[in-house]
């Protein structure tokens, strides 16, 4: 019997939505709508979608394929912001499942790039309510109540479910987010929304009762200044920093900037090779967002195989790939490590959960 093939790190071809705002471009999805395709090696031309379905665990790894079976749980695309993009709100896990059999959609925005007029809004600058809200995403006056940043590269933020958020301006961002189309648009800011960008189903009244109308506030960070102006905020918002951090990474001298249950993600730079040897566990993406780098898997007789990601890549470790090296292939290498790390199995696709009887029930 022919020896079975190993899986490799992979790479997709980049898809691209062109709107009057600008353009996203999905660099990695899983979304039916949306279903990257490999760019090189024997799995060449394949989905995502097909490779889950063949592979399954050996993807994603046992506790992520028992919870989220054959949906990758992860999307990455980069927003090329070039105008005003439409206001959007995302739900969250129990309410996307309930109400539409979706996941919900927790993300993190890193910003690649800005220019001089670049601006977010997230959040609500003050605490308000569904009545005004409603009132002016409807005549387009929402700005007036949201918190307005001017970003810098570097810069990251997690926008949680509930949260509305827009980005103006010249700005690029990496959003990384659930693998889940659960995108409301709650204002197009007086201008004809694009009918490819969300579903219409998905409407701002449909959204009022689980936005989260409180002011929105960032963990608080002792490096940070507490001025508005050195931080990039506008006078909307102050003493609340932009750039969250959950402490260290796995790697040395990585940064967490976001540790969920839905999504890890750890900032890396990357001056120096680095062994990676783990038990066959999550997956791992490696988005560049500085330099380049490249994933050397080792083969018998010590040669090994090289999978170089640049930047504007992501690449895709499956779980299998249990020992490789990390290494830079440029200076001042920057990598965004993403992965989902769950010990809990979703009954709903667990195929070994018990099975429950509405009278079993307590």
């Amino acid at each position: 019997m022919e020896e079975e093939k190993k899986l490799y790190p992979v790479k997709f071809c980049t898809l691209q939505d062109d709107y009057p705002w600008g353009s996203e471009e999905f660099k990695l999805a899983d979304l039916g709508y949306r279903d990257s395709l490999i760019r090189e090696g024997w799995l060449a031309g394949n989905s995502l979608a097909e490779l889950m379905d063949t592979y399954l665990d050996r993807v994603v790894g046992d506790n992520v394929y028992e919870y989220y079976g054959r949906q990758f749980p992860v999307c990455v695309r980069v927003l090329h912001v070039k105008g005003r993009m439409p206001l959007r709100v995302h739900p969250d896990d129990e309410t996307a499942a309930q109400r539409y059999d979706f996941l919900g959609k927790e993300k993190l925005w890193y910003v690649l790039r800005a220019g001089a007029d670049a601006r977010l809004m997230v959040g609500f600058r003050r605490d308000t309510d569904a009545a005004e809200v409603y009132a002016k995403c409807l005549d387009g006056s929402i700005e007036e109540v949201l918190n307005v940043i001017a970003p810098h590269a570097g810069q990251c933020l997690h926008i949680p479910a509930g949260t509305p958020h827009a980005a103006a301006g010249d700005v690029d961002i990496l959003e990384i987010g659930e693998s889940s189309p659960m995108d409301f648009c709650l204002c197009g800011w007086g201008e004809e929304v694009h009918p490819d960008e969300f579903d219409p189903a998905l409407t701002l009244v449909d959204a009022l009762d689980w936005i989260d109308y409180r002011q929105f506030r960032c963990e608080p960070s002792a490096s940070v200044v507490e001025d508005g102006a050195e931080n990039g905020f506008s006078s909307n918002r102050t003493k609340n920093i932009f750039r969250p951090s959950a402490g260290k990474g796995d790697a040395p001298g990585s940064e967490r900037l976001l540790d969920l249950p839905q999504l890890r993600v750890d900032r890396i730079p990357l001056s120096t090779p680095l062994q990676v040897r783990r038990e066959v566990g999550p997956f791992l993406l490696y988005s560049c967002v500085k330099g380049g780098a490249s994933v050397q898997l080792p083969l018998a007789g010590g040669q090994q195989l090289d999978f170089p990601v640049k930047v504007g890549e992501t690449l895709l470790v499956p779980a299998e790939c249990a020992e490789f090296v990390l290494g830079p292939t440029e200076r001042d290498t920057i990598l965004l490590e993403t992965t989902v790390v769950r010990n809990d199995a979703d009954p709903y696709i667990d195929p070994s959960a018990a099975p429950t009887l509405p009278e079993d029930a307590e």
